[in-house]
């Protein structure tokens, strides 16, 4: 009788959700905040894949550490997080539902992108490119931040569903990798006057920190 009990009680403990609900709502509380307090500009942003007025508007470099940014940025971690524990979890790796695994990933990416950040800081400072980088991150985080919105929904619905299919994982993630194909495209057209002027840098640029760190990180993912 013991040994049925600890078989129909452990299953339950390793499935608590609780956290991730509280994250959840957490997530989309920003969002409305977010969309309140800057409601206007959430306007645009909301339009992004379709208008590139937002990019526009907000081109300057001062936005890239507005609250706005701020905020919509760890919502976008999070959407990442979450997704990538998903995409772990259909392939039997993780757990979907163990919180320590989601701070992990949670904090490798935060650690990843914010030293990504800091490195393209220093080298554009070095190769007199400062201009240039700023303005071409924060084209590179609008978007990136839109599709992790756009992503949100999906975890909250895969999250919340026992049967997760591998189709709509590899399907998520096409669109996503097409979709920053396609904006890293338009970024990169939209300055490539400057591009042109400092072409050299610009591949030194591209291949130290827009290139190299993803290999390494494919790299790690797939020895480990």
């Amino acid at each position: 009788m013991q040994r049925m009990m600890d078989q129909i009680l452990e299953p339950r403990m390793m499935e608590a959700r609780d956290w991730a609900t509280v994250i959840f709502v957490v997530a989309l509380v920003l969002i409305a905040i977010v969309r309140t307090a800057f409601e206007s500009r959430f306007n645009d942003f909301s339009k992004l894949i379709a208008s590139d007025k937002y990019i526009k508007v907000y081109r300057d470099s001062s936005n890239l550490m507005s609250g706005f940014t701020i905020v919509l940025f760890l919502v976008q971690l999070v959407s990442l997080a979450f997704f990538i524990q998903l995409t772990l979890n259909v392939f039997g790796y993780v757990s979907k539902t163990d919180w320590i695994v989601f701070i992990q990933i949670f904090t490798f990416l935060s650690v990843f992108v914010l030293s990504k950040f800091l490195i393209e800081k220093i080298i554009a400072t070095a190769f007199n490119i400062e201009e240039f980088t700023e303005q071409f991150n924060l084209q590179k985080v609008s978007y990136r931040t839109y599709i992790g919105l756009v992503i949100l929904p999906i975890d909250l619905i895969l999250f919340y569903n026992n049967n997760l299919s591998k189709i709509i994982i590899f399907t998520t993630i096409i669109i996503v990798l097409i979709t920053n194909l396609v904006t890293y495209l338009f970024s990169l057209k939209n300055y490539q006057n400057i591009i042109f002027g400092k072409l050299f840098y610009f591949i030194l640029y591209l291949c130290a920190l827009e290139i190299a760190p993803y290999y390494f990180m494919y790299y790690w993912f797939s020895k480990s």
